[in-house]
């Protein structure tokens, strides 16, 4: 059926009037949530009402928290089968997406919340479903894979919530996500969250939905973002990135690239110059990709060199600076990549570097942004002395990765790891422990660089939760 567009009259300021529970509601507070944004107004008493919803938003709105809020409301706890699907096109969204949900929910007893995505061993994700889980979070060629051997059931299934829907038929998953629709129970919720409406999203939302609101959020970059274009030739880009990095020292950035071999010639020259950089591309495995972007939180590593694997849905907030080695292909992938800066009304800025050859692809993006890109003189090495490059630049991250070997299967939580380290045992103090991440069966800890070997001792040779780990630099 043809989607609505919502007319209802804005609602009051809090959560709680959204209708979540209190339990909720206490949650988004410790959370440090000040309110809720425009498209969780929208969405969340849409979904609490079981309405199927149409969300056209951008990277940044909030719009995890606007499915996964009402998916916990809703579910039956008590009754340990899949009851919320959510179908996300990467393996990086997945784990963000579950990542938060488990966050949203971590008053909720019992929540079991499972992964399914390809590039990990299928054994754990069988075993885990074989238990019993309430919501799973899969691409769609994992979460087919698993329907068709039988392992995933979908007869108590009672939403369905496709993120990134637009990503998703551009990475040909079409023809996937129609199968799994088929063998799923009606009636059922359906939900799609898009930055973009193309005509193949209209029509599965025609065939899969009934009676759908369409909610549109705005999608103007944010004012803080500052974006400037400058006119380079091929053989200079490298040393106008360097020159701008020396520019704008980023206690976080990006630089985008279009190509894996873009990105496998960069990152090397650019730790060669002395950035404390790592790179993010397809090739990866994924507790290699798991492994970079806990570094890149928790600022262990400065400089991130990625293809668009990074564009869309990794969890990394508030970076300074994202850099356009190379103009992307389609101008929506631009607005993908700018926002991941300057968000939370913190000051960002984007910059492109844009060939001879680029004309054509900055006015599509001007378009698409509906603004012009401010244009600037190109810089050179010579603009910026060379010695001031690593002092500005931070050759050394400030914190240093450690590894644990032990994760949620352990009962593992980060005020575990942090009493370890801040206790009598370990007698470090706070300041010296930053970003603390539990995966499944491991966990990351951020420490000061200076105080990283000690740390490793001391855990090593303590007990967390009254067990033994093992403890060592995350490599």
């Amino acid at each position: 059926m043809n989607p609505v567009e919502a007319t209802r009259a804005p609602a009051p300021e809090g959560f709680a009037a959204l209708g979540l529970s209190p339990s909720l509601c206490q949650v988004v507070a410790e959370l440090g949530f000040v309110g809720p944004t425009e498209v969780q107004s929208g969405a969340i008493p849409l979904l609490l009402a079981g309405q199927d919803v149409i969300a056209q938003s951008t990277t940044g709105s909030g719009k995890t928290a606007a499915f996964a809020l009402p998916i916990l409301q809703r579910l039956n706890l008590g009754m340990r089968r899949p009851q919320a699907l959510i179908l996300c096109p990467t393996r990086e969204l997945c784990a963000q997406v579950a990542r938060d949900v488990r966050k949203l929910g971590r008053r909720e007893a019992s929540l079991q919340v499972l992964v399914v995505s390809g590039g990990q061993p299928m054994n754990p994700q069988l075993l885990s479903l074989e238990q019993g889980v309430h919501v799973v979070v899969g691409t769609p060629g994992r979460v087919l894979d698993h329907i068709t051997r039988g392992s995933l059931h979908l007869a108590d299934l009672t939403t369905i919530v496709v993120d990134e829907a637009d990503r998703m038929l551009d990475m040909g998953f079409g023809a996937e996500m129609e199968q799994i629709f088929a063998g799923a129970q009606k009636p059922r919720q359906t939900v799609f969250f898009s930055a973009t409406f193309p005509r193949s999203i209209a029509a599965m939302t025609k065939a899969h939905q009934q009676s759908p609101v369409r909610l549109t959020i705005a999608a103007a970059p944010p004012i803080e973002l500052r974006q400037v274009v400058y006119a380079v030739e091929q053989q200079c880009r490298l040393e106008t990135l360097l020159a701008l990095l020396r520019m704008n020292p980023p206690d976080s950035a990006i630089v985008f690239c279009n190509l894996k071999a873009t990105v496998a010639r960069i990152e090397p020259a650019l730790a060669g110059a002395g950035v404390s950089c790592a790179s993010l591309h397809g090739n990866l495995e994924q507790k290699e990709r798991d492994l970079v972007m806990a570094k890149l939180r928790n600022h262990s590593v400065r400089v991130l060199v990625a293809t668009d694997v990074a564009a869309r849905g990794l969890d990394i907030d508030g970076l300074d600076l994202v850099v356009n080695f190379e103009l992307p292909f389609q101008a929506e992938t631009y607005v993908h990549r700018i926002g991941r800066t300057g968000r939370a009304g913190k000051p960002g800025l984007a910059v492109s570097l844009a060939g001879p050859q680029d004309g054509g692809k900055v006015k599509e993006i001007e378009a698409a942004i509906g603004s012009s890109l401010e244009r600037q003189v190109t810089p050179s090495a010579e603009d910026v002395p060379v010695l001031d490059f690593k002092s500005t630049i931070a050759a050394d991250a400030t914190m240093e990765t450690l590894y644990i070997s032990g994760g949620r299967k352990d009962k593992m939580r980060p005020g575990d790891i942090l009493g370890a380290l801040t206790g009598e045992a370990g007698g470090f103090k706070g300041s010296d422990v930053g970003k603390i991440e539990i995966h499944e069966r491991f966990s990351y800890v951020a420490i000061a660089k200076a105080q990283a070997q000690r740390a490793i001792e001391r855990l090593g040779a303590g007990r967390i939760k009254g067990k033994r780990f093992k403890v060592g630099l995350a490599r």
